[in-house]
């Protein structure tokens, strides 16, 4: 069975004073995100709502991803970087994971 790519897209609002701050904790963060062998981490900015972004977070398989996700809920260096970036949202986030398809079929399993 072939690796597939997971993308985790975090849907997110940030308060209109905060667009530069989540800007500049970005250039700080995505670094250490990054650390994770497998992760790549991109910004999407909305170009009709400055205040809407898209965090799209890319794993090259789903062992990668589900370190990650312990990484999310186990490192402190990690947690203390997702309360930073909370405190720069207008509201809770919009998760959703995706699993790229489109080097093989639909129904391979």
């Amino acid at each position: 069975m072939a690796k597939k790519k997971i993308f985790l897209h975090l849907r997110i609002t940030v308060k209109d004073h905060d667009r530069g701050r989540l800007a500049s904790f970005l250039n700080e963060a995505i670094p250490y995100y990054e650390k994770m062998p497998g992760t790549k981490v991109r910004l999407l900015a909305n170009k009709e709502n400055p205040t809407r972004f898209v965090e799209v977070i890319e794993y090259d398989e789903q062992v990668t991803f589900d370190a990650d996700q312990l990484r999310v809920r186990s490192d402190p260096m990690m947690i203390a970087l997702l309360e930073r970036w909370r405190s720069l949202l207008a509201m809770k986030p919009e998760v959703e994971v995706y699993e790229e398809v489109t080097a093989g079929s639909l129904w391979e399993e």
